[in-house]
């Protein structure tokens, strides 16, 4: 593509100066991209693109080892064009690259989709997950939520059917620029946003407390081995309650009240899944769920009390574990593991909701049947 009259040229020199969280460009091509305000948006987390920010992607962005990327992500990049390389330095990436050769055609002749939109999601891919929704045209086609204005209220005065908002909540919208669309719309909004460091500030002094008071109780060999336990159990339980709590779906009584409790509980995650500052629970409503598991586990292991702390030490460890790799599997580049498990929660959210609940591993989707099948591959 030659460079349009109505875009600058810039140099390679030029474009490696903005490679900060404050500025950051990348080159695809003889293209020119400022993806600054994609950071906190991009899927693989903002620290894979900083890695190449003031540099060429050519070779990254067909990486399979890193993430095979559809053609939302080349749309979203079409968004983020500011210019063009000189003539000179557009050759120099060319003759450097036979990826930027191929890249660059496929950006400039996108051929047809590989993979049809889910009819329930309306997304084919996790990189759609991440593009801005147009607010009032999204309003005025669903005639569900106004992202303009506090969510919570349109939920409760609705008068939806649990079949439309069921609809409606499984299919992901974006906010802009990784901020949070209102929910309260007053003094109560703060209560409704956690950052992901404050789960380990918080619950990890806790639970080395608890587990201070159950070594006055017990062996330190004790003590460890109830933790594992405790940490086992929680898997069971992170599994039982994404699938029969957080997706009640099937059982939901078609009420208002009961619409807006599931979008408070986990509606507003499938409605909003890149929000970063809903992705971990809020401390008020963890220890609302917390307390009643530390009477069930005083209540099963009555016979000594400290083998109830420690066990429960362990499972609210795994809960910590479970809220961490969350927000990562959402906003974070991973090492290998994790990037496979990134793929399949994020395929949970974009082609389908009533499978794959293991958020901290399949384990238990293996067991119960409820694995999400591989993607289809994508080909040439």
């Amino acid at each position: 593509m030659m460079p349009s009259a109505n875009l600058p040229t810039f140099t390679l020199k030029q474009v490696a100066s903005h490679s900060s969280k404050k500025s950051c460009y990348v080159t695809l091509g003889s293209k020119v991209y400022d993806l600054t305000e994609f950071l906190p948006d991009h899927p693989g987390g903002d620290d894979l693109i900083l890695e190449y920010a003031g540099k060429d992607i050519s070779q990254i962005i067909v990486d399979a080892d890193s993430h095979v990327h559809s053609e939302a992500a080349y749309e979203i990049l079409e968004d983020c064009l500011v210019g063009f390389l000189s003539p000179e330095d557009a050759k120099k990436v060319a003759n450097g690259s036979a990826a930027a050769k191929n890249v660059a055609s496929a950006v400039t002749n996108p051929g047809p989709a590989a993979d049809a939109p889910n009819y329930r999601t309306g997304m084919s891919s996790a990189e759609e997950l991440s593009i801005p929704t147009d607010y009032t045209a999204d309003f005025k086609t669903h005639k569900f939520i106004d992202l303009n204005k506090p969510m919570l209220m349109q939920v409760w005065r609705g008068n939806f059917t649990k079949e439309f908002y069921l609809q409606q909540v499984h299919r992901p919208r974006h906010y802009r620029g990784g901020e949070s669309a209102p929910l309260f719309g007053n003094f109560l909004e703060p209560l409704s946003k956690t950052p992901w460091w404050v789960i380990p500030i918080i619950w990890i002094p806790c639970v080395c407390f608890g587990l201070n008071k159950a070594s006055e109780g017990l062996s330190n060999e004790t003590v460890a081995t109830c933790f594992v336990g405790g940490l086992a159990i929680w898997t069971f339980i992170e599994y039982c309650m994404h699938r029969f709590l957080f997706h009640l779906d099937e059982w939901l009584p078609d009420n208002n009240n009961f619409l807006t409790l599931h979008f408070l509980l986990h509606g507003i995650h499938h409605y909003l899944p890149m929000d970063r500052y809903r992705l971990v629970m809020p401390p008020t409503l963890f220890i609302a769920l917390a307390i009643p598991f530390w009477k069930l586990a005083h209540t099963i292991f009555y016979m000594n009390w400290y083998i109830g702390t420690a066990v429960y030490c362990g499972g609210i460890f795994g809960y910590i574990c479970y809220d961490l790799t969350h927000y990562f599997l959402h906003h974070k580049n991973l090492p290998s593991y994790y990037r496979e498990l990134k793929k399949y929660h994020l395929q949970h959210h974009f082609a389908d909701y009533e499978n794959g609940f293991g958020v901290t591993s399949r384990f238990w989707d293996r067991i119960f049947g409820t694995e999400l099948p591989p993607l289809p591959q994508k080909t040439a």
